[in-house]
């Protein structure tokens, strides 16, 4: 369990996926670049296997955590998680009922 404090702590925002590619020399990981409205991240995923066809997710809305301390994979930075369930083993990408202002604040 965690407090309300723990939770307040974490940014999470609404990312309109700019472009998404594999990372080169994986074969597990795609490398997105998201638009924040007033900053862009670069967030490392292993979904590639799941989006044989990565440009199907260019333009998608997803919620992604943004504060999270930064990390190296595969010599690619990730500045960012994104958030997705798994349904019997499976990500299914989240995403906003509605088009929201990139950037946007999960409350």
């Amino acid at each position: 369990m965690i407090t309300y404090e723990d939770f307040k702590k974490l940014e999470i925002r609404i990312g309109k996926i700019k472009s998404a590619e594999k990372a080169e020399g994986t074969d597990k990981l795609l490398k997105l670049i998201f638009d924040f409205g007033d900053q862009e991240l670069q967030v490392m995923s292993a979904i590639a296997e799941y989006y044989p066809d990565p440009a199907v997710l260019v333009g998608r809305e997803i919620p992604v955590l943004t504060n999270l301390e930064p990390r190296t994979f595969r010599g690619y930075l990730s500045q960012g998680m994104i958030m997705a369930a798994d349904v019997d083993g499976y990500p299914v990408l989240l995403q906003p009922e509605k088009e929201v202002p990139p950037g946007s604040r999960i409350i």
